[in-house]
């Protein structure tokens, strides 16, 4: 009961940044708008942060679970992120496109950006900022532990652990673990066996 009513005050207390976000979307774009808004919950501390952010995400992602945790400075970048249910975000995360299954883990400083090619390089003459980039949604799966200061540009299968600053630029299967940069299998967890990277 306690939970609901805090999670009815929360909403009721982010109206104003709803509106904000809504108005600064139809200007700048919703994505913009996103990052925007949430660089400034960002700097909310402790549980009154968390469910703050949790009822502005939920309204303005496609999900955003009542149980996942979002923790303090961190700042999303796209709007089709998607965060399920017992997922945590743990603290000064970067998430672009992204899909945080049920359970998953996400500790410290990970960064998730939109995929491996979120910004383009083949055109030397071409400035940077101006390079086309091609957005890809990356999955962390279901029960996923990704460590602290990783960048996972890859999708993350279910149940599997991605070492602390690691860098995963492929895709790991579900069950394994992976560390290094960029990132290789080690071992996987069901059997405990060591297979080649």
């Amino acid at each position: 009961m306690a939970k609901t009513v805090a999670r009815g005050v929360a909403l009721a207390a982010m109206t104003p940044a709803l509106v904000s976000f809504w108005l600064r979307a139809r200007v700048l774009g919703a994505d913009r708008a996103l990052e925007g808004s949430t660089q400034m919950l960002a700097l909310i501390p402790g549980l009154a942060g968390q469910y703050l952010r949790r009822a502005f995400l939920s309204r303005v992602l496609p999900e955003c679970h009542a149980s996942a945790t979002i923790e303090f400075g961190t700042i999303f970048s796209r709007c089709g992120t998607r965060i399920e249910a017992n997922a945590y975000v743990g603290p000064r995360c970067h998430i672009g496109l992204a899909r945080i299954e049920r359970n998953a883990l996400l500790a410290a400083g990970v960064h998730v950006p939109s995929g491996a090619h979120s910004h383009g390089i083949s055109d030397p003459a071409l400035p940077m900022r101006d390079q086309p980039g091609t957005r890809t949604m990356v999955r962390i799966g279901a029960g996923a532990w990704i460590g602290s200061a990783a960048v996972v540009m890859a999708d993350v299968g279910h149940d599997s652990i991605v070492g602390a600053g690691a860098v995963v630029t492929r895709p790991i299967p579900g069950r394994m673990v992976a560390a290094g940069v960029p990132a290789r299998i080690v071992r996987s967890r069901e059997e405990g066996a060591l297979t080649a990277g």
